[in-house]
């Protein structure tokens, strides 16, 4: 009897849990922030905190993304070596790969979007607490360490913002070559895009390097946050 009570008991902090996990969401698609912020603390979770797992979270996308664009380029030139078979069977491939892609640069965007929403509001917090320190060699340690955080926190934004806005041209250069080949789906006009496969090539390789250098940042930043 009493295994099973504590068996409920369980179940249903964890539906309690999920419930707040659920409203936190909820509240920072809507945009209530300061809400937001309380739910989390109620769940033990500091702006710190949430800084360092939505950084980690565009960390992931990233890599996600990476992969994806990386799959879109061996699809096309496997199309472009397209030597019999199913023409629209890959083709098809193709455009559900170019959508994917779509959907995880919307992701990255979004997930970037968080991480800085949420580190100007901590570090707005963090200097409004700082005036209040009356301890001056305390105050001075602190206004240091945020200075620090805010210099390595600008050197990650400026890799994430060019990984980000490396993906436009190239989604566009995508779009573009996909629709293509919708309206002209033969053999004959797929080998003659061989300049477009390879800028396209180009492109996404550049992209990647940035994402790379984007996630290997926001490594560094978690680190030590």
């Amino acid at each position: 009897m009493i295994s099973d009570n504590a068996s409920k008991v369980c179940r249903r902090l964890a539906v309690l849990r999920c419930g707040w996990l659920l409203m936190a969401m909820v509240l920072l698609i809507t945009g209530c922030q300061t809400t937001y912020y309380a739910v989390w603390e109620k769940l033990g979770k500091e702006k710190r905190h949430l800084l360092k797992d939505n950084v980690e979270k565009v960390r992931e996308e990233q890599t996600k993304a990476s992969d994806q664009f990386a799959t879109v380029v061996e699809q096309i030139k496997a199309m472009y070596g397209f030597d019999g078979g199913d023409l629209e069977a890959v083709y098809d491939q193709l455009n559900q790969d170019y959508q994917t892609c779509e959907q995880r640069a919307e992701a990255v965007r979004n997930r970037i979007d968080n991480v800085e929403q949420i580190a100007d509001d901590l570090f707005t917090e963090w200097a409004a607490e700082i005036h209040t320190i009356q301890n001056v060699k305390l105050k001075a340690q602190s206004q240091a360490s945020l200075t620090e955080t805010r210099n390595r926190f600008a050197r990650m934004q400026r890799a994430m913002a060019k990984a980000e806005a490396s993906m436009t041209p190239v989604l566009r250069n995508l779009r573009d070559y996909v629709l293509y080949l919708k309206h002209n789906l033969n053999a004959q006009a797929v080998g003659a895009l061989k300049k477009e496969v390879m800028d396209i090539e180009t492109e996404v390789t550049a992209l990647i390097g940035d994402m790379n250098r984007s996630i290997q940042e926001a490594d560094a930043f978690a680190q030590k946050i």
